[in-house]
């Protein structure tokens, strides 16, 4: 299959410095600054590992402190093999069920699912599409939410994009009068009108399910009449959130039809990776949310500022010039109503002020979304103070009582940033428990910061404030006010000079030392040059992604500096060992890492993959790790080649995993991305997501028979027959044995 992110527009066109630019600069200077400026002093220089040198015994041995005896020093299963089967294939020794699957009604009130696209509601009542991030939220005797395993808990799960929304149709989509469309998310649409009810199935098919699920007889099954159970949709209103003293700078940026004091928006989009607060709720992050807009044919433009802005974050910037193809769109605005349901996605400047139209509706999209999944009745927020881009995970790390939290994130495009918030308010365990309060307590008020990763293996994050020369004096945007910054984080971003990433998708924070982790899934020659190739990017061909990790100065989430380091590079095992660093096998051989998770039951690295490069012959996957720490291994070199250019580039590889650490644990069936895992607290049970199997099938045609490249999870004895569904399994151990171990 192809890799359906693979197409993401990239539009950071900023040329930062490359190595040998960077090499040539002292690093003692902007470091000293920093360091000063975070109140840490000149003294801290010393007492920072990697400022003597990456990848020494000294720097491995000051790297980390995790507590013996945590995390098994290999891995206890065998591994699956490699196979392009239409299936879940798990090691011997381990089961799964399918907890639910697309479509799955949530409330009794509407018809078990049928497979054939013929379901006549909204979708506002059924379990979404392109099952994604997702955790677990456990229920105590009065209701409320416990850090304990009850047997009864609410499962949020993200549902990502549309781009097998032929499958809920009868005959497919419909456009202009013609059936049998398939919607690709890069693809496009005529304006002419769209069949309402369609068009309601692919908005409400988005957002987050959150639904009870029980243990049952040591298994785990989800409720249709939980009062607990909901949708939140691409309409669901939500509540616009900031910093205080910004706020109103804030809303002004959101003003639609909708809320002309631009206090409310309506909906979320594209939710992919996901993050779980240290008081007990649910991050929905909100990813390829750009992609859904249009300014058909004939209506006005909108302003120049709003132009660049817009042509950063790849929204549509002018009219359409004539009444065919609007890339990206869905054509949803092109429904035969008034009704500002579907006019809200023409972005045009229809009106005589934006408060007459949605000129702004692309600025209320891009952010983490704040649920509660066990007060249904307590309206989501969007945290603006996190920043807007292509959100992709919004990890915490490890909270400590009366220091400031730190949420890790990724912005899912090649050449864009990691990103750090670190709140104002210190932690008080005390919040667990208390919802969205606790979300305004820490969510609204913080500093924002971008990473740089220097050559040396050591980095630094930069600031994103107004008050920042580099900002305030940006000669590629004007920033307005903080608000602006907030709004137009990608810009900051480029004006301190963070350091553009191979596709930062899902990040994570090993649980027994607090290093974090994150995925950057791949990347290619068109992205980023030979002769833009960096540390923490060595592979100027880099198909199949790698992981990076990074460690905090004194472990401090407040800290201005770290140490990191590559912990793995994906590779086919039939690469040269050049190319192929991490000495991968045909038992642990992956590429494109997208998924990653910590169980804190074991403390194992779980990485999922959403591949293109080698699907050929494995299927996505689910990978189990063995994590070690940053800076137990030393300073490689990559020799990238282009043409007749050759270069070499020196990085810092972790200590290589081999088999014992690293090992296929499932492969999913045709055409899946494997994503989205959680577990239970004893490590016993796993929930995974399988998204979009049978992506590739063509498009239906004119009548309901065809083909489909899956046909799971029915050839597993779930559901009705037909048409391939995204799932959530939960995966068991025969023995009643902890996952992995």
């Amino acid at each position: 299959m192809s890799n359906h992110h693979d197409d993401d527009v990239i539009t950071n066109l900023s040329q930062h410095d490359d190595f040998n630019t960077v090499l040539s600069k002292s690093l003692s200077n902007p470091l000293r600054r920093d360091l000063i400026k975070g109140g840490l002093g000149l003294s801290a220089l010393a007492a920072f590992p990697m400022l003597q040198g990456c990848g020494s015994d000294s720097a491995a041995a000051a790297a980390s402190t995790t507590p013996a005896g945590t995390t098994p020093t290999r891995l206890a299963f065998a591994a699956v093999p490699k196979n392009i089967n239409d299936m879940v294939t798990l090691p011997p020794g381990y089961t799964f069920s399918v907890l639910h699957a697309t479509g799955d009604r949530i409330s009794a009130s509407v018809p078990v699912y049928s497979n054939t696209g013929a379901e006549a509601d909204d979708w506002s009542l059924r379990v979404g599409d392109h099952h994604d991030g997702m955790d677990i939220f456990f229920i105590d005797n009065a209701g409320r939410y416990t850090e304990t395993d009850t047997g009864r808990a609410v499962l949020a799960v993200n549902h990502e994009s549309s781009a097998d929304a032929h499958f809920f149709h009868p005959k497919g989509q419909t456009s202009g009068g013609v059936t049998g469309q398939k919607f690709s998310q890069f693809g496009g649409w005529d304006q002419k009108a769209r069949p309402e009810l369609e068009v309601l199935k692919e908005i409400n098919h988005h957002g987050v399910s959150l639904v009870e699920v029980n243990k049952v007889n040591g298994g785990w099954v989800y409720s249709t009449n939980s009062t607990f159970n909901r949708r939140v949709t691409g309409q669901t209103v939500m509540n616009i959130t900031g910093p205080a003293a910004h706020l109103n700078d804030l809303r002004s940026f959101m003003v639609t039809a909708f809320d002309t004091t631009g206090a409310t928006s309506r909906g979320t989009l594209n939710n992919c990776g996901h993050g779980k607060t240290p008081w007990g709720t649910y991050l929905a992050c909100e990813e390829n949310w750009a992609a859904y807009w249009t300014m058909p044919f004939g209506s006005n433009a909108v302003d120049a500022k709003t132009i660049a802005s817009r042509t950063r974050y790849g929204v549509p910037t002018a009219p359409l010039t004539s009444n065919t193809a609007q890339t990206g769109s869905q054509g949803w605005s092109s429904v035969s109503t008034t009704d500002n349901r579907f006019t809200r996605f023409n972005i045009s400047a229809v009106g005589a002020t934006a408060a007459a139209d949605f000129r702004n509706e692309p600025n209320t999209f891009g952010y983490n979304v704040e649920i509660d999944p066990l007060r249904p009745n307590d309206r989501p927020a969007k945290r603006v103070a996190m920043g807007r881009f292509a959100h992709e995970a919004a990890v915490a790390g490890l909270p400590k009582a009366g220091q400031p939290l730190a949420f890790y994130m990724g912005c899912d495009s090649r050449r864009e940033y990691i990103y750090k918030f670190v709140t104002t308010a210190t932690w008080s365990p005390a919040d667990v428990g208390t919802g969205l309060a606790a979300g305004n307590k820490y969510l609204n008020e913080g500093r924002l910061y971008a990473a740089k990763f220097n050559p040396d293996g050591t980095g630094q994050w930069l600031l994103l404030d107004i008050n920042v020369p580099a900002i305030r004096n940006f000669a590629g945007y004007t920033f307005a006010n903080q608000a602006d910054v907030l709004v137009n984080t990608r810009i900051a971003a480029d004006a301190v000079g963070a350091t553009p990433m191979d596709r930062p998708e899902w990040g994570a924070v090993n649980p027994m030392n607090g290093e974090i982790y994150f995925c950057l899934t791949n990347g290619n020659a068109a992205n980023r040059s030979i002769n833009q190739v960096d540390a923490a990017n060595p592979r100027a061909t880099n198909a199949n992604g790698h992981i990076i990790r990074f460690k905090e100065l004194d472990d401090r989430s407040d800290a201005l500096v770290f140490q990191w380091d590559l912990f793995v590079l994906g590779a086919s095992d039939r690469a040269s060992s050049a190319f192929n660093v991490s000495g991968l096998t045909p038992n642990n051989s992956f590429s494109s890492p997208d998924g990653l998770w910590f169980s804190k039951a074991t403390g194992i690295c779980w990485i999922q993959t959403d591949d293109g490069a080698i699907t050929g012959e494995v299927a996505n996957q689910l990978l189990a790790a063995i994590p070690g720490r940053v800076g137990d291994g030393g300073a490689r070199t990559i020799t990238s080649t282009s043409g007749t250019t050759t270069k070499d580039q020196q990085t810092f590889i972790g200590q290589a995993l081999g088999e014992a650490r690293l090992l296929r644990f499932l492969t999913g069936p045709k055409g899946c991305e494997i994503t989205g895992i959680t577990e239970s607290p004893d490590g016993k049970a796993i929930f995974v997501n399988v998204q979009h199997p049978g992506e590739d099938t063509p498009a239906i045609g004119t009548n309901a028979n065809f083909t489909p490249q899956s046909l799971w999870p029915a050839n597993a004895g779930y559901g009705p027959a037909g048409r391939p569904r995204s799932a959530t399994i939960v995966i068991t151990k025969q023995d009643g044995g902890v996952i992995g171990s």
